[in-house]
């Protein structure tokens, strides 16, 4: 177990210095910002073009991966979606947003770090994998609906334009759709530019939890408890559950990508969730399951990765 904690606990270290940062002054909210800024725009697509380009594009495109892993996360997005509609009878809006917070991981920002620390090279993988299935299935999907729910929304057809032109601006998505470039073309990067897409890369994973950190700061968890419960346990624990049941039905999947796959999901929802949230009046309770979720994927990160000991997905001492 001090095995696993000396695994986890850097990384929740980095969180609070990001957190303490903002809540003694040193950093201000605007400044913290272009921290995160730096990370969205330059550090993560750059860790997604070193990893698409350091080995051949038939090895990275795994469709058995992807296909589990969008099934589990879609079939996590449904199972949020009627929870709220048919059981709690809450709108389309609100309860697309709460299906959203279930069943979309914060990959870049939380779930590489640890499942860098974890499984090593192969999760800059599956963060650009991961990335195709938020990006283009998860996140669309649920924010489609909850235009829909919405009374002074427009057409279907132009929300759907209007979120694909967003996802076309997606720094992410270009950084995916450079890589794919580059490793099917063959390109050789030039040795200066490829030095400083590594040097960005290597700063991915510690600035994304500082600012994760630090956008904690001010959040409050009070009242709302029961959508906030359910989002945080839909997220922390059926999203893993969900995943772990897809990779068991889908053949042929590397034990590795499985145990990154695993750390992916455990991960709380995507950093920008509150902003949606406020979109539909869900500002609250989507910040406060951010907080909740935050604090509370410490533990159960760690319990998973120990889980996993257990059962030999991944040996601990190799780590």
């Amino acid at each position: 177990m001090l095995a696993i904690l000396a695994i986890t606990t850097p990384i929740f270290l980095l969180i609070g210095i990001g957190y303490i940062a903002r809540w003694s002054g040193i950093i201000q909210r605007e400044q913290m910002q272009g921290i995160g800024i730096f990370v969205l725009y330059c550090a993560l697509p750059a860790l997604v073009i070193r990893a698409l380009t350091q080995q051949p594009l038939e090895d990275i495109f795994q469709p058995n991966y992807l296909i589990a892993y969008g099934l589990g996360s879609l079939a996590v997005l449904s199972a949020g979606l009627m929870l709220c509609i048919k059981l709690q009878r809450q709108p389309l809006n609100a309860s697309a947003m709460q299906a959203l917070g279930m069943a979309a991981a914060n990959s870049g920002f939380v779930g590489y770090p640890v499942a860098a620390m974890v499984i090593g090279s192969p999760a800059a993988v599956l963060l650009a994998l991961n990335m195709l299935v938020e990006n283009l299935l998860i996140i669309p999907t649920a924010l489609i609906l909850a235009e829909m729910g919405n009374q002074h929304s427009s057409s279907l057809w132009q929300t759907i334009r209007q979120t694909t032109l967003s996802l076309a601006k997606n720094p992410i998505l270009i950084g995916l759709s450079v890589g794919i470039c580059i490793a099917f073309t063959g390109f050789a990067i030039p040795d200066p530019i490829n030095k400083a897409i590594h040097m960005l890369a290597e700063a991915a994973g510690p600035a994304a939890l500082f600012v994760i950190g630090g956008s904690l700061f001010g959040l409050k968890a009070q009242g709302m408890m029961r959508d906030v419960g359910q989002i945080v346990v839909g997220k922390l624990l059926i999203h893993p559950l969900a995943i772990l049941i897809a990779f068991l039905l889908i053949p042929n999947i590397d034990p590795i990508y499985f145990a990154g796959a695993l750390l992916f999901a455990a991960s709380p929802m995507i950093s920008i969730y509150p902003l949606f949230g406020q979109r539909y009046n869900l500002g609250g309770v989507s910040a406060t399951a951010m907080l909740v979720a935050t604090v509370a994927s410490f533990f159960t990160l760690s319990a998973i990765i120990w889980l996993m000991t257990l059962s030999d997905i991944i040996n601990i001492q190799a780590i």
